[in-house]
């Protein structure tokens, strides 16, 4: 379908997310735009490091400390707030903060449907619509993958009754002089953390479409 309007015409396609801008009948085609292969990169850097930070820092540290295991870091106050960090090496059974002990296999699926989600959006190009999403999708799938592999037991860790399925955690704060204690962590649980928070962040940065001219505009289907 085709609308003329005088001097220019503009044609959009939901289709193929073009628009065609021309002058009586002569048109060119802006779009649809490449695929931004900077931020597909950014994305593969991104989450391949962080993915194989986390994997080093938990083979390190419960190598070094062994399980259970801990090592006093530091200690003293950001803001008036007394902090406590150290390496406390544990296993996590659950998912974050401890949800779900003893559902090791649900999570477990639940990540694997969250990876083919990630990589359907990649697909489509969304995860990578701007950079802000570039990073997001890079923390989501590192830290989804992270935790995976732990969940599957790929990290070779045993105990009396066999191949260990669940998450190491290394990563603990205590606050108040003990007053608060803040579930045990790895890389790969802040990677979720953050790029949750982004994700959101960015539903509140999302810009209202522009209304559609009523002259010389027309949304549908190319001829």
């Amino acid at each position: 379908m085709r609308t003329e309007a005088r001097g220019t015409s503009l044609i959009n396609s939901p289709l193929t997310n073009s628009t065609v801008v021309g002058t009586g009948s002569e048109f060119v085609r802006n779009g649809p735009a490449k695929r931004p292969s900077l931020r597909y990169a950014l994305f593969a850097i991104l989450s391949a490091s962080a993915l194989a930070w986390d994997l080093w820092s938990k083979w390190y540290v419960f190598r070094w400390l062994n399980v259970p295991g801990d090592f006093a870091v530091w200690k003293g106050s950001i803001l008036g707030v007394p902090i406590d960090f150290q390496l406390a090496t544990t296993f996590n059974l659950g998912a974050l903060w401890g949800l779900g002990q003893g559902q090791t296999w649900l999570f477990a699926s639940l990540s694997l449907i969250a990876i083919l989600v990630i990589a359907y959006f990649l697909w489509t190009g969304q995860a990578v619509e701007s950079w802000w999403l570039t990073i997001v999708s890079g923390l989501l799938l590192a830290g989804t993958m992270g935790n995976l592999y732990d969940r599957l037991g790929l990290h070779g860790w045993k105990d009396a009754k066999g191949q260990i399925y669940g998450v190491r955690d290394f990563l603990d704060f205590v606050f108040f002089n003990g007053g608060f204690h803040w579930a045990t962590f790895n890389f790969a649980d802040s990677y979720l953390v953050t790029g949750a928070i982004m994700l959101v962040l960015h539903s509140f940065w999302q810009p209202q479409p522009n209304p559609t001219p009523s002259t010389g505009v027309v949304n549908g289907p190319l001829p």
